[in-house]
């Protein structure tokens, strides 16, 4: 629906200087703004719903001074009620607040440093980075996943308050996972020890001395933070970011939107740095 974005933001262009009388300085304003995020901003229908996305937007503008992002995200939020308005759209607006990153939020690792350490890993180091980085697990979820949970593209995640959500396995993780089952057998859990599994504590100990060994301090939570931010830079759409974190709303996952650079718009399973 992108071609369709263009002509709508064309057709409010032409409605605020014929209709409205806005002057040439103020359509420029506007044109300049709305032409941007056209580029790159997600636009599609939902449950009947009519999305417009611009958190792709929302990192290109993160760099401009204040005053510009003000401006630029006015502009939008007049589109947006031009189309309710006037082309009587139902629509719902992503990514079009302020938002407060809290100073506890981890930050996201550099794509780089977590490849030189997979390189690094032996085969079940690689499969316990990959797992919270290319699935955005949380580590007390990884120690819980049973080998039933896994399918063929498939693994079911048993997260907080008993919900249960399926994400996509990336193809180098399911031949991760194959390879690992391969040689060491587990019997129930994916990570176990004898009859149990490898409980959080176990797991994180395990991630944090392989990448102190590397000099660098990192969180199993961190990288599930740079899966979120990693998966957004790359153009992600934030609603799918949402459901594969198990966040109960988008507004919890909506505080990655101030992390990270620039990057162009992707589908999902392309967007991924795993995925390449």
């Amino acid at each position: 629906m992108k071609e369709n974005l263009q002509n709508y933001v064309e057709e409010f262009l032409d409605y605020l200087y014929n209709v409205r009388g806005y002057s040439d300085t103020t359509i420029t304003t506007y044109e300049t703004a709305l032409r941007q995020m056209a580029e790159v901003s997600h636009f599609y229908e939902e449950d009947s719903v009519t999305i417009l996305d611009i958190t792709p937007f929302r990192f290109n503008i993160v760099k401009n001074s204040k005053k510009t992002i003000v401006k630029k995200l006015s502009a939008v939020r007049s589109f947006a009620k031009y189309l309710e308005d006037q082309c009587q759209f139902s629509l719902k607006l992503i990514a079009d607040e302020s938002i407060k990153v809290p100073q506890s939020l981890p930050k996201p690792i550099e794509e780089k440093y977590i490849t030189e350490v997979l390189e690094g890993a032996n085969l079940q180091e690689r499969l316990l980075i990959s797992m919270l980085y290319g699935l955005g697990l949380r580590i007390s979820e990884l120690s819980e996943l049973k080998l039933t949970d896994i399918k063929a593209e498939w693994v079911q995640v048993h997260g907080k308050g008993s919900k249960v959500r399926e994400l996509p396995l990336l193809s180098e993780l399911q031949i991760l996972i194959r390879h690992y089952l391969e040689n060491y057998h587990p019997k129930k859990y994916l990570f176990e020890k004898g009859n149990a599994p490898l409980n959080a504590a176990q797991l994180r100990y395990k991630l944090t001395k392989l990448f102190k060994d590397a000099g660098l301090k990192v969180t199993p939570h961190q990288l599930r933070h740079s899966f979120a931010t990693h998966l957004l830079n790359h153009g992600a759409r934030i609603s799918d970011v949402s459901e594969l974190l198990g966040h109960e709303t988008m507004a919890t996952t909506q505080v990655y939107t101030k992390l990270g650079s620039v990057k162009k718009m992707q589908e999902y399973m392309k967007a991924h740095p795993l995925a390449k």
